[in-house]
């Protein structure tokens, strides 16, 4: 055995026997670690264990280490055994485990796993189909990124959070939030976050249109209302809802108003 091998740390040495394939040999040594309350690599040897015995196919071996390592509280290593818990329940739809163990990470309140917690409990709110507490989770995940640092993971929030409220009929809120995004998002992810601020204002379009028909404007404008409205829906991937709103100003009862339609109807052909 050679000095530079005598000097290998344990860990160091369950690592490079991972890496090598020999995922027995780093589950024995890992084990050992894992299993003595007063290694002080504890935490990281338990977390290490989860993985490799994630990989070596034992899955409820690996939950026992990565609760060992949840155990312990700490920060960082508590924290990566809690995602792993959730991350490998969330495979199995087994949400409600996963639900608890997102929490955990949380408990644990190492602040660059917070905003993952978030994102990924508003995202099991949303399969559940509990809106509001996926907009609350959702916000929390913005805030907690920007008391992180992280204003990536606070933009990416923002994008799913402006996705559900324009999916969900809310396209002023949608806007609200991604304006605020854009004082803060990397400079990469500001494009992104204009073309969805262009969606938003066009859903909020279409409503105003739809709005000002069934306002009872007079024929011109309703006229007008109409074929923004129908040219508008296509760019949102709605052709059936334009066709039908182009075919309730052709047949409209009031014949000044139809006759309004036809003429921006036929314009183009």
């Amino acid at each position: 055995m050679t000095s530079s091998e005598l000097e290998t740390s344990p860990l160091d040495a369950a690592r490079r026997l991972a890496e090598r394939g020999d995922l027995d040999a780093a589950a024995a040594i890992l084990g050992e670690l894992a299993g003595d309350p007063d290694e002080p690599d504890r935490a990281q040897a338990a977390v290490g264990l989860a993985v490799v015995l994630e990989q070596r196919g034992d899955v409820e071996a690996a939950r026992k280490a990565a609760r060992t390592a949840l155990a312990t509280g700490h920060p960082e290593y508590a924290a990566q055994a809690a995602c792993h818990l959730a991350q490998g329940f969330e495979r199995e739809e087994r949400d409600e485990q996963a639900r608890a163990a997102w929490q955990a990470v949380l408990g644990v309140g190492t602040p660059a796993y917070v905003p993952l917690a978030h994102l990924a409990l508003a995202r099991l709110a949303v399969r559940d189909g509990n809106l509001e507490e996926a907009e609350k989770e959702l916000r929390a995940a913005m805030e907690a990124g920007m008391q992180a640092g992280d204003e990536r993971v606070g933009a990416h929030a923002a994008q799913r959070l402006a996705d559900l409220m324009v999916e969900h009929g809310e396209p002023g809120a949608a806007a609200e939030v991604l304006l605020d995004a854009l004082e803060f998002a990397p400079e990469d992810e500001v494009p992104g976050l204009r073309v969805q601020l262009g969606i938003a204002h066009l859903e909020l379009a279409c409503a105003e249109f739809a709005e000002s028909v069934e306002g009872g404007a007079d024929a011109r404008t309703s006229a007008l209302a109409i074929e923004l409205l129908a040219r508008t829906l296509p760019l949102r991937g709605r052709a059936d809802d334009a066709d039908r709103v182009w075919t309730y100003g052709l047949e409209h009862e009031n014949e000044a108003l139809a006759a309004e339609v036809r003429l921006r109807y036929h314009r183009d052909t």
